[in-house]
């Protein structure tokens, strides 16, 4: 989950450009497409209007794009840790524990729309800086949170956190293509995605050492109330400091960008038009099954990720303590950095509708693997499902607007609000595994996401009629 806006809006610059085919649009936007980040971490580079000329400090701001790239892919993908982290600490169901990823994830759905109307009116550095500032704003509420050792408190932070990350994705990818010529975007994009990537990898690993390290148990049942609340402070504290730092990193990060503003051409995105999105999301089934391919995807990402700890930790599958799940939550990112970067390669083997079933079809086949085995083979069979993932987003997304022409930008956006599925099925898989009392039950939820999933691919697969 790989849960980077991470590809939204890749095609809107090419709808307006007037000179190309629109064969040339779907062409372009199938190999764009597969080359983009997962769903935490993408927003249009297409939407910008540049001559790829630049002020003096290009390179520098540059490198703290592609730093960003890396930040902001950890940052998304570390509230996995942070489920598996509070839901001991604050004695959580599993719904309760999955209500971290709705926070964040529920900001996607609300700020998207709002994000692009700002990126029209302020253009795309200062849209960059303000998602930054709201970022580290964001990230000091998690001081009085862990302070209070509020899991309210933790959820309001993150609402924000993810806030500001989905304003930071609306202009995440056209600032890095204005940073160069126009010839070597692509190379540019695929490099910081490449940096996003691992970043996901790297933090997640480091978190799970840092966040998770001292394991210190409380019996909730003989410990008195002030007993409980000093164990959830202490345990909150290196939380509290870690994202101390990282409003801090954001702070400097957004005052050297802003520094360098010139650096980048004054270009403002296109005024968001809002008018024929309903309509095309009502009449046009190809965009209506993406959408929902794309709700169930990232849900069923997101959903894996944020209880692979508790399903580690079951002793029928490997007994293990917080901070060893965590380290192996890092390997299902790993698996879809991995087919990432195998991506370009495989989708020339077979048309994109095939490889996404195919892909789905494996996803299901693991978990099921997982649900009817027992130790490291239940546990690797579900980490495994990542590398499945890999591919998904990017395959989706440019099955689903492929031949919108015009109507790009509005199918654009519909994709981009059915990100609010890391929002909802997360908490569905919470809720049953609460209800059934067993989490491998729980596995039904993405086991029928990825089943959507692979219906899509083969639908946009089969042959045309006449």
């Amino acid at each position: 989950m790989s849960r980077p806006l991470e590809r939204i809006c890749l095609a809107r610059r090419r709808s307006n450009n007037q000179t190309r085919t629109r064969v040339g649009l779907i062409k372009n936007r199938e190999r764009d497409m597969a080359l983009a980040p997962n769903v935490a971490t993408s927003a249009d580079p297409n939407a910008v209007k540049q001559s790829g000329r630049g002020g003096g400090g290009t390179g520098v701001v540059l490198i703290l794009a592609f730093a960003v790239f890396f930040l902001l892919g950890g940052v998304t993908n570390i509230n996995d840790l942070l489920v598996g982290k509070f839901k001991p600490m604050f004695h959580l169901t599993h719904a309760e524990a999955n209500l971290v990823q709705m926070a964040f994830f529920i900001a996607y759905g609300a700020f998207s729309i709002p994000a692009g109307i700002i990126m029209s009116k302020l253009g795309y550095i200062r849209t960059f800086v303000l998602g930054f500032i709201i970022v580290a704003a964001a990230a000091f509420l998690f001081i009085p949170a862990s302070a209070a050792a509020s899991y309210p408190g933790f959820l309001a932070a993150l609402f924000c956190i993810g806030a500001g990350i989905t304003v930071l994705q609306v202009a995440m990818n056209p600032v890095i293509t204005t940073l160069g010529p126009v010839e070597t975007s692509h190379s540019r994009l695929t490099f910081a995605q490449a940096f996003n990537s691992i970043g996901v990898f790297l933090m997640v690993y480091g978190g799970a050492t840092f966040l998770l390290g001292d394991e210190q148990p409380i019996d909730a049942e003989t410990a008195s109330e002030a007993q409980i609340q000093a164990y959830r402070v202490a345990e909150g504290a290196s939380i509290g400091t870690a994202y101390m730092w990282l409003g801090v990193l954001m702070l400097v990060i957004a005052a050297v960008f802003w520094m360098y503003r010139s650096a980048i051409d004054h270009a403002k995105a296109d005024d968001v038009k809002l008018e024929g999105t309903w309509g095309l999301l009502t009449h046009n089934r190809r965009v209506q099954f993406g959408a929902l391919c794309i709700f169930v995807y990232v849900g069923a990402e997101v959903a894996i990720g944020s209880n692979l700890m508790a399903y580690l930790a079951e002793p029928s599958v490997m007994g293990l303590g917080l901070q060893a799940a965590g380290k192996l939550v890092a390997m299902y990112w790993l698996g879809a950095l991995v087919g990432r970067l195998l991506g370009g390669f495989i989708l020339r083997l077979a048309k994109p509708g095939r490889v996404l079933a195919i892909f789905a079809a494996g996803a299901i086949s693991l978990i099921i693997l997982s649900a009817v085995t027992t130790g490291a083979l239940s546990g690797w069979a579900l980490i495994l499902v990542g590398f499945c993932n890999s591919l998904m987003f990017p395959t989706i997304f440019s099955l689903a607007t492929e031949g919108l022409g015009e109507r790009t930008p509005q199918g654009s956006g519909i994709m981009c609000t059915a990100i609010i599925g890391g929002a909802i099925v997360p908490f569905l898989f919470g809720t049953v595994a609460d209800l059934s009392g067993d989490i491998r039950l729980a596995l039904a939820v993405p086991l029928i996401c990825y089943a959507i999933i692979a219906s899509f691919g083969l639908w946009v697969a089969r042959p045309a009629t006449a």
